[in-house]
């Protein structure tokens, strides 16, 4: 404190001054004083430039002045202690300097001195704030002397601190700004008063008595002709949207919404027309879309808040703006002459109609929209459907390059100022296809329609209008690519179409209503039928429109009640004879283009493209037994095995690029091309195996070696699935190993032997040496959770026949010694590490031999369910026998004549794998011991065992009953000891019809071992 000097003091002061000029909109912007105080404590994390700030370097190098010697010292002790012992981690030796330091003296010290330097400093800053203060009220009384009654008087404030009345914004100021705000004070009053009101706290300006009275005002000065006052009042609108809670802004917006509403429904103001356009560079233009912006901005926003408050406030948002939107203006003149609505301008600035989509995505506000639609704004639905409807009709009436040049906006040309009326005809159609398909997926917005229309007799019903935007995608003209290389949104109507039924399908319920019947069905195939029977298959369809149609297709068939109306129709029960289902004349299409005897797309760089998204609909349908058994007459699989072959040949031949050629780009993208299509038709071959019986058209194929290698390399680098795939890799690598060559096709693919790596690295150890930072956690479960995994893929890999060829006719390493680095890379390997560990090599190999030891019990449990595969290890391996000797060796001596086993883990383990195994059938005919320990004096009162026969413990009393009142009776005798030549057959013929009519009649009266010689006769 001595040392502390009126330079210091006048230098901090300037430090202080900066960092409050810095952060001046963030504390003004606080509606109380405690958010100003949670603003500064976070200052460190909201604000990038805190380090920079000279306030923060002072105390900084204060800090280091004054404790940075005590922390290098305790950092030198603690690191000196921690040598001899585990080392710890950054965060522990911070969190242990920094608890030292702060329980030092020095620091306590530090923090005093540095507090009473600061508050001579603030108080200093305070007297001389409050000086400067008296000054400019003073200032302000002289240029003032006539209104000096309604200034703010000292009292004004109910706060003692003058930090508060600062930033107070007093009723008698705003009655100040409202006077100084009429059109009859000077232009540089008005802008002063403005600027004024906008850089005070909103919270206090909407807390004044007469903020009704300034709200009604800034409407009206809305339009008023200067533009940057026009502009200062949006930018004070913009900032209330901001900073206000929502009872506030509700104000805002309603009254900005009215004014709109107000200025379109005015014959005075100059609007355009359709027939002008838009001009965009002209300042009336310009500032209508700006309102009309700053109301959009707005209403995507609001959603993200409004459920924390009444829904009375929702409610008035709601209706002001389907107000607004419903303005509709004399329609007796021309169309071209029509008068711009409010909807033309809202679609300018939001075509895609996002505001629609936040306003429904929640049911608070949903139930709101949907209410006022149906009983008050019913017409903005209807004008919608108009706008697609005529749009539609001007597609089917008007020459291509017409209707070209009029959905021209698909693109946006760079710097474009000009709308045309075509244009805005066209943006509004896109905006009311974007509305309508978000209403389409709530239930209640569907029970909205049927729509009557002025232009047409019959209602326009949900069918129809989703009949309409299925053909808008084949019937519409493609448009040109006319976006700048940064703009990627595709306003065509193909495109926006597919977008909607895209989503419509996603919703099942919606889907199953509205999507999922022959009459959309049909239009959706209708250019496929034309194309089948040799026509042009509309108008304007290109290999795009197929493209889009196969995208919708697909989405319908993944879903079982859209394969089922593809497979069957809709009268799937129905014995009339009529044209093929929708999954036929798909399957006879694929097989077109496969096979390429289609030639209105032949030589078209889209053509793989086309042929690729139609094999991926046939994809989702043979992809299921049903759908397999109907596509089978079609031999899709031959196809697209031919296709792949033909298309392997072609990557092969791909010359390859001479550095320095022009040709470089061309060749690499032709390239990519044929390889991204010869992986897809991989893939199509693949989808065989999510079936049997398209397992085998798979191998019939010769390529499922390919596809298998194809799949391991898809599956290694861990792609995500389409969420439109019923399954992934998993499902079809456990399809594929159900067989032999299968099998065979998954060990040379090198998938095996990565599982067998992966499941090493998690059991035991990885093939390098990786530092561990932190050590792994010892498992608790009999199968750790980072081996669930590996131990669900193995359990499906190994069927049957796949272990018969991984397995068979193959005896063990058993090695004398192993590496601890040896990895295993077989299933050999595995039973060899992990199940049969009958020696000590073995068992001193394995860093964590009970844990690897259950893993391989637990595996050998599951795959000896297959009698099949049990039989198979026995005869091989002798694996009840290795188990035995292992619990006779797992014994303790109590005495000379008896021993007990020890009860462990790999026991317990050990007991359940020998009951399993030796004892055959269900819950009732044998009793599993469990493989936990019961509390008690008896932990495990299941007998163990080292020795044939089992304990009788382990079989039910249902099998131990019948066993032992099996007798055999005289006949069942004399059958077994009865010897007959095989001439002598024609009486044992009689006897076993009448053995066999008994044993239907009453299989309880027959009993003994006679059985097995009938049946074998």
């Amino acid at each position: 404190m001595a040392h502390f000097s009126g330079e210091e003091e006048a230098m901090l002061q300037a430090m202080l001054r900066q960092l409050f000029q810095s952060v001046k909109e963030k504390i003004t912007g606080a509606p109380s004083l405690e958010c100003a105080e949670e603003i500064l404590l976070h200052l460190e994390e909201t604000d990038e430039n805190f380090h920079n700030y000279e306030f923060v370097k002072y105390l900084r190098q204060y800090i280091c002045n004054t404790l940075g010697s005590m922390i290098e010292e305790e950092m030198e002790k603690w690191t000196s202690d921690q040598n001899q012992g585990e080392e710890f981690g950054y965060d522990t030796v911070v969190q242990h300097v920094t608890k030292r330091t702060q329980e030092s003296k020095e620091y306590k010290e530090m923090i005093h001195s540095l507090k009473n330097i600061m508050m001579i400093v603030v108080e200093s800053m305070i007297n001389k704030f409050e000086e400067d203060e008296i000054r400019s009220q003073e200032r302000q009384k002289k240029i003032q002397k006539e209104k000096s009654s309604s200034y703010c008087t000292d009292n004004c404030s109910d706060s003692d601190s003058s930090f508060n009345q600062s930033y107070k914004f007093c009723q008698g100021k705003l009655q100040l700004i409202l006077d100084q705000l009429d059109p009859g004070q000077p232009k540089e009053v008005r802008y002063e008063a403005l600027q004024t009101l906008c850089s005070a706290p909103p919270s206090d300006v909407l807390n004044c008595e007469n903020w009704t009275t300034l709200c009604e005002k800034l409407t009206v000065y809305l339009s008023d002709p200067d533009p940057v006052f026009s502009d200062r009042i949006l930018k004070f609108y913009a900032q209330t949207f901001t900073l206000s809670p929502l009872h506030m802004t509700k104000e805002i917006y309603t009254s900005l919404a009215k004014y709109l509403e107000l200025y379109f429904l005015s014959r005075e103001n100059n609007i355009p027309t359709l027939s002008t356009g838009i001009d965009i560079s002209n300042p009336n233009v310009t500032h209508l879309l700006k309102k009309i912006r700053l109301l959009n901005e707005y209403q995507k926003e609001a959603p993200s808040f409004w459920i924390r408050h009444p829904e009375k406030y929702m409610e008035e948002i709601v209706e002001s703006t389907l107000s607004l939107l419903s303005v509709k203006h004399d329609q007796s003149h021309l169309v071209s002459q029509k008068i711009l609505d409010p909807i033309y301008f809202l679609a300018l600035v939001d075509t895609k109609a996002v505001w629609f989509k936040k306003w429904m995505h929640a049911y608070y506000s949903r139930t709101t929209v949907l209410r006022l639609l149906e009983k008050k704004y019913k017409s903005l639905i209807t004008t919608a459907v108009q706008q697609c409807v005529q749009y539609f009709e001007l597609c089917e009436t008007m020459k291509g390059d017409e209707v070209l040049g009029h959905s021209k906006s698909c693109g946006i040309k760079q710097k474009t100022f000009y709308y045309s009326g075509q244009e805005l005809q066209y943006i509004y159609f896109i905006h009311s296809l974007s509305l309508l398909g978000r209403l389409l997926i709530y239930t209640q917005g569907r029970k909205l329609f049927p729509i009557k229309l002025k232009t047409r007799k019959d209602s326009v019903s949900l069918t129809d209008l989703l009949v309409l935007f299925t053909q808008l995608i084949y019937r519409s003209p493609a448009c040109p690519k006319m976006t700048s290389p940064g703009h990627l949104e595709d306003y065509s109507p193909a495109s926006m179409a597919t977008e909607v039924l895209c989503i419509l399908c996603d919703q099942k319920e919606c889907a199953i209503e509205c999507l999922y019947n022959n009459t959309v069905i049909e239009a959706l195939l209708q250019p496929i039928h034309n194309l089948m029977k040799g026509t042009k298959a509309a108008p304007n369809c290109s290999e795009t429109a197929l493209i889009h149609i196969a995208h919708i297709l697909a989405r319908i068939a993944s879903v079982e009640e859209g394969l089922t109306l593809l497979l069957y129709g809709e009268n799937m029960n129905s014995s009339e004879e009529k044209s093929p289902t929708g999954a036929h004349l798909i399957a006879q299409f694929s097989k077109k283009l496969l096979d390429e005897d289609i030639s209105i797309f032949s030589g078209s760089e889209m053509f793989p493209v086309v042929k690729g998204a139609f094999t991926s609909v046939c994809r989702q349908i043979y992809g299921t037994c049903e759908g397999l058994q109907v596509l089978i007459p079609y031999s899709l699989h031959e196809s697209i095995a031919k296709a792949w072959k033909k298309t392997s040949l072609l990557s092969e031949r791909i010359p390859t690029p001479v550095e320095g050629s022009d040709s470089i780009s061309l060749v690499s993208q032709e390239s990519q091309n044929i390889m991204a299509w010869e992986e897809n038709l991989l893939d199509d071959l693949l989808n065989f195996a999510a079936t049997p019986k398209g397992l085998l058209l798979l191998q019939r194929t010769g390529a499922i070696n390919e596809c298998v290698t194809f799949m391991f390399n898809r599956y290694a680098k861990k792609l995500q699935i389409s969420r439109h795939k019923k399954f992934g890799y998993g499902v079809l690598v456990t399809q594929v190993a159900s067989t032999a060559a299968g099998a065979i096709a998954l060990q040379n693919s090198g998938f095996i032997n990565a599982l067998i790596t992966e499941l090493w690295a998690n059991l035991e150890c990885g093939r390098d040496d990786v530092r561990v930072t932190h050590p792994r956690s010892t498992p608790v479960d009999p199968i750790d959770q980072s081996c669930q995994k590996s131990f669900l893929a193995l359990v499906n890999l190994l069927s049957y026949p796949a272990v018969f060829e991984l397995v068979g006719n193959q005896s063990l390493p058993n090695k004398t010694e192993y590496s601890l680095r040896e990895v295993p890379t077989s299933i050999i390997d595995i039973i060899d590490r992990l199940i049969i560990l009958n020696s000590e090599a073995k068992i001193r190999s394995l860093f964590n031999y009970e844990q690897s030891h259950i893993f391989g019990l637990r595996l050998l449990s599951v795959v000896c369910c297959d009698l099949d595969t049990l039989l198979l290890l026995e005869a091989q391996y002798q694996v009840s026998e290795i188990l035995l000797n292992a619990q006779e060796e797992n014994t303790l001596e109590t005495s000379e004549s008896h021993r007990e086993f020890i009860i462990d883990s790999l026991s317990v383990e050990r007991n359940h794998v020998l009951v399993r195994i030796n004892l055959i059938g269900g819950p009732m005919e044998r009793i599993l011991p469990p493989r936990l320990l019961e509390k008690g004096d008896e932990p495990y009162p299941w007998p163990m065992f080292s020795s044939y026969p089992l304990p009788n413990c382990y079989l039910s009393d249902c099998v131990t009953r019948s066993t032992d009142l099996k007798q055999d009776n005289d006949l069942g005798k004399l059958l077994l000891h009865f010897k007959m030549s095989d001439k002598q057959t024609a009486w044992i013929e009689n006897c076993r019809r009448q053995f066999c009519k008994i044993m239907k009649a009453k299989p309880d009266i027959i009993s003994g071992s006679g059985h097995p010689w009938w049946l074998r006769w």
